[in-house]
Formats: C-alpha cells, sequence, structure tokens
C-alpha cells in the first residue's frame, strides 16, 4: 500500500467507521506492516480536511441553490467535558443541509450565531427548507424562506397525542390523512413534479381542516398542564395558522435524519469528541464522503486523490434536487 492510499484508509476508518486513533494504528500496522506514531494518525484529519476545503466550499454553493433542502439539527458531546459559563451542558450541536446529491455539515451551537453561519441567508428566495419547527427557523435574520414543516415529525407529535386522548378520533384522523399526503407527495416527486395537484390537495385538506377543527374544539385552552397537552395544541394551532406549509414537497426531512444520524452512531461507540477543531474536520470530511456516495463515488477514491492532489468535485445538479 502505498503512502496514499495508507493516508485515505487511516482516514476512511477514523471517519467513516469511528475508529478510534490508536486502533487505526494497529490496523494499518497489522494490515500493511507500516507504524505510523499516534500523532501522525490523528494529524490526517487536519490534513484532510485542507485538501478538501474546497470541495466542502462547492457543495455548500450547490446546496445554496438547489429548489428543496432538508435541514436538521442534533445534540453532539464535543469539546472540553466541563460546561461552559452559563451552560448547563458541555455540547455542541451538528448542523446539516442536505439534498438527494449533497450534504454539508456545521458544528456549532442551536444559537441563532451560528444559524446565521449556516446556508440559510444564502439561499435562492424561492428555495424550500424543509425542518422540524424549531423557532430559530422563522427568524427574520435567516431572511424571507419557503418553509415545510416536516410531516415525519408531525406524525410523532400526533402518536403522543393518541395516547394522551386516547377517546379522541383527531389524532388518528389527522395521522392517516398525513400518511395520505406523504404518499401522493412522494408519488408526485417521483414523477418530478413540485407541487401536489389541486384535486389531490382539497381532497386532503378537507380531512385536514375538520380534524383540526375537533382538536381545537376539545384542546380549547393551554391550561392542561400534562405532559404533551401544550405540544398537541400549538401543532393544532400550525395545522390552523400554517396549512400551506405542511403541504409543500418534499414532505419529510428524512434525508436529513439519515445524513445526521452516523453522527450519533459515532457518539454511542467512541463517546465525546474532545477536540473541537479536529471534531470540526471530522464533519467537513464527513460532508464531502457523504456527498460522493450519493454520486456513486467511491469514498476511498475520493480520499486518496485528495492526498495526490487531484481533489474530486461534485457536478452540479442537472434538475433541482
Amino acid at each position: 500500500m502505498d503512502g496514499p492510499s495508507l493516508r485515505a484508509f487511516a482516514v476512511y476508518l477514523l471517519v467513516v467507521h469511528f475508529v478510534p486513533v490508536h486502533r487505526v494504528r494497529e490496523i494499518l500496522a497489522a494490515l500493511t506492516g507500516a507504524e505510523p506514531s499516534v500523532g501522525f494518525v490523528h494529524a490526517l484529519l487536519a490534513r484532510a480536511a485542507s485538501l478538501l476545503a474546497t470541495c466542502d466550499f462547492v457543495i455548500r454553493t450547490l446546496i445554496t441553490l438547489a429548489f428543496t433542502l432538508c435541514c436538521d439539527e442534533t445534540p453532539l458531546k464535543v469539546g472540553p467535558a466541563t460546561p461552559a459559563p452559563g451552560r448547563g451542558e458541555a455540547k455542541g450541536y451538528l448542523h446539516v443541509a442536505c439534498t438527494e446529491l449533497y450534504t454539508h455539515f456545521l458544528l456549532g451551537d442551536r444559537s441563532m450565531t451560528t444559524f446565521r453561519q449556516f446556508v440559510y441567508r444564502d439561499l435562492e428566495h424561492e428555495a424550500i427548507v424543509v425542518h422540524d419547527r424549531y423557532q430559530n427557523y422563522d427568524s427574520i435574520h435567516l431572511g424571507t424562506l419557503q418553509h415545510q414543516l416536516c410531516l415525519a415529525h408531525v406524525l410523532r407529535d400526533l402518536a403522543g397525542a393518541a395516547e394522551l386522548y386516547p377517546e379522541q378520533a383527531w389524532p388518528t384522523q389527522l395521522a392517516d390523512e398525513l400518511r395520505e399526503l406523504i404518499h401522493r407527495a412522494n408519488q408526485a416527486r417521483d414523477r418530478g413534479e413540485q407541487t401536489l395537484a389541486a384535486r389531490i390537495k382539497q381532497v386532503a385538506l378537507t380531512g385536514l381542516r375538520h380534524a383540526v377543527r375537533i382538536g381545537l374544539a376539545h384542546t380549547a385552552t393551554l391550561a392542561d398542564v400534562r405532559p404533551g397537552a401544550r405540544k398537541a395544541r400549538l401543532l393544532l394551532q400550525a395545522l390552523r395558522e400554517r396549512e400551506d406549509d405542511f403541504l409543500r414537497i418534499p414532505p419529510t426531512s428524512n434525508q436529513a435524519e439519515r445524513d445526521l444520524r452516523p453522527s450519533k452512531i459515532q457518539e454511542k461507540i467512541s463517546g465525546r469528541l474532545t477536540d473541537l477543531q479536529r471534531a470540526k474536520d471530522r464533519y467537513l470530511i464527513r460532508g464531502v464522503l457523504s456527498t460522493a456516495t450519493k454520486h456513486a463515488v467511491n469514498p476511498l477514491t475520493v480520499l486518496r486523490d485528495a492526498f495526490t492532489g487531484t481533489p474530486w468535485l461534485p457536478p452540479a445538479a442537472t434538475a433541482p434536487a
């Protein structure tokens, strides 16, 4: 195994398979006879991130040009284990903006500062952002965005509402109507359509509106202090006041959840990433390799090409993704 291939293999194990640095060194020694130092292996993260920075910038740019993108954020144990002053926990947040072709990460927190540093303010004004109804997405500081409120998250909330109100039919009726909408939206998207047909939308809206009115009548105030009651009431109000934001395509942010899932697996396997800068390097690399995989390009090839000075760049989408 030549030098670029060995370095690519080491980074691949670190970033894609979450193998700790010491074990990567042992694997390389066992398979190749090479005995790199632990420091050499760890330093490859910074080197690979530097070599892939241009590719990451291209991915970010292509995402800002997309017609629709899925966004999400998840807590991540990163940096020192001692909480910063004024903070209850020592954690960060990993943000993702993605399409079926591109993945871009940003490691920060859940503040508006981090949101403003991400892709939102650079999006085309007609772009649709699919998200989970977290309040920051609605901030005027992110510009004028079109929203699709993730129906998968809504269905989880309705499952909780059905347990809270077992004698009432509206949570189940709403869930059934939304599942039909998701099915119809996925069919439309497969046909290359960006909106639902008016006839299909009207049929769904009739059932949705009836269920929402019934639900609002049964949850007339926010005085119910049972766990989940406030969330159910706020969801019903959102369905009434932001109807159009539940009816766009794509209907869910499942792509974002899929792209974030490896970070949770990494946390379960290796725990806290104590070096914040190296964690940022990991997720820059991860975004590039995720994008490569979406384009059916071997991640190891991308890493080796970067180490040989011929970094891979993703092509622009031929249609809105």
